[in-house]
């Protein structure tokens, strides 16, 4: 990889010796500014879910235990002191683990670099590493990816949720409860 810091250290010695329009041309040509596309994503809880029984509710870029969403939320509306949540995922108001455990999708090859939004691309992670990854490749961070694991040895406490809303049919009338068991009630479907 090129010493990146060379190329602004001497952009800055040019500035400092009065030339801006040296300085210009170096940034251009040797580390121009490419912005990135928003590449937001929003997808639903089936293919949410398709994916991570398929990763066996592992984050592929750490290799640690996820946890299904349903069971996150239900937590947290069983037990809101011990295991709060906000909607906006504040820090000071959300328990940890929505960040570290809760899974999302993320592109491996982000989009805005050329990725595909494609089941190919896809995988599990927790909140708080698809954040920290943001755009960047596996390479550039010096990350590996993790093998998907086996949903029949671990199924990110899927069962539990599904237990627990059987034997509590009123909390079914949760909207967000309600999506993710319908999702977990699904067929999986993973297009190839």
């Amino acid at each position: 990889m090129d010493d990146k810091s060379d190329i602004l250290a001497r952009a800055c010695k040019a500035m400092e010796e009065q030339r801006p329009g040296q300085a210009s041309t170096i940034l251009a040509a040797e580390y121009p500014f490419t912005p990135l596309p928003n590449a937001g994503r929003n997808y639903s809880p089936g293919q949410c879910m398709a994916v991570f029984v398929r990763d066996g509710f592992i984050d592929r870029y750490s290799g640690r235990r996820l946890v299904f969403p349903g069971t996150l939320r239900l937590l947290s509306l069983l037990l809101p002191q011990e295991f709060p949540f906000h909607s906006n995922w504040k820090t000071d108001a959300c328990h940890s683990a929505f960040w570290e455990l809760f899974p999302t999708i993320d592109h491996v090859v982000p989009v805005s670099r050329g990725g595909l939004d494609h089941e190919d691309n896809w995988v599990s992670t927790s909140m708080l590493l698809n954040a920290v990854k943001a755009n960047f490749t596996l390479e550039e961070l010096g990350w590996t990816l993790h093998g998907p694991g086996d949903a029949n040895h671990w199924d990110g406490l899927v069962g539990w949720f599904m237990r627990q809303t059987d034997l509590t049919p009123e909390l079914r009338s949760n909207v967000y409860l309600r999506r993710w068991r319908a999702a977990a009630e699904a067929p999986i479907v993973i297009a190839r």
